[in-house]
């Protein structure tokens, strides 16, 4: 599968990984130092090709997610559950299957200015996505039907409303869990 976007990863075998599943152009981070240069460069992908940011599914993977989203308004976001880039105590998209890398960069999604919330933490109560015995279980199985990765209540309600997840797209998902469970 060829994408025409830039995707950004974290490291040296983000980028081994994200190549034997998907021709792309493909750079990396090195951590969260990265600097200007990078983020010029992004800056410039955006206006012309776009941006995927692909980090890992873990807490530095998510600050470094936020400060480019920050600096590089734009970009989309492609995530992978932790399970997924599981490997040997290590969390990472180097640990993640080709599959799961197509599949997670197919669903990439960008984050929209809206001027209102389309969701508040009174409907995240009300899916049992807070304040319930099994909200953590319920938003993780979410996040990956979703493909918005996972977070804390506060956290998830930010993406459903950054992403722009429309009501019918998360109606059904919830829907979905229900049947299961």
């Amino acid at each position: 599968m060829i994408i025409r976007e830039l995707i950004v990863v974290e490291g040296r075998d983000d980028i081994r990984a994200v190549s034997q599943a998907v021709e792309a152009t493909i750079v990396a981070t090195h951590g969260y130092g990265f600097g200007k240069k990078l983020i010029d460069q992004l800056k410039h992908a955006v206006a012309n090709q776009g941006v995927i940011i692909f980090t890992d599914p873990d807490y530095m993977g998510n600050e470094i997610r936020k400060r480019l989203d920050k600096a590089v308004p734009g970009c989309r976001h492609a995530f992978l559950a932790k399970d997924e880039a599981y490997k040997k105590g290590n969390v990472g998209i180097e640990n993640a299957k080709p599959e799961d890398i197509v599949k997670a960069l197919k669903a990439a999604r960008a984050t929209e200015q809206a001027t209102e919330a389309l969701y508040s933490m009174e409907d995240m109560r009300r899916w049992g996505l807070r304040e319930s015995p099994n909200a953590d279980k319920r938003r993780l199985a979410l996040s990956k039907a979703l493909n918005i990765g996972y977070g804390n209540a506060k956290q998830w309600l930010k993406r459903i409303n950054s992403f722009a997840i429309s009501r019918d797209e998360l109606e059904n998902a919830l829907e979905k869990l229900d049947e299961k469970e």
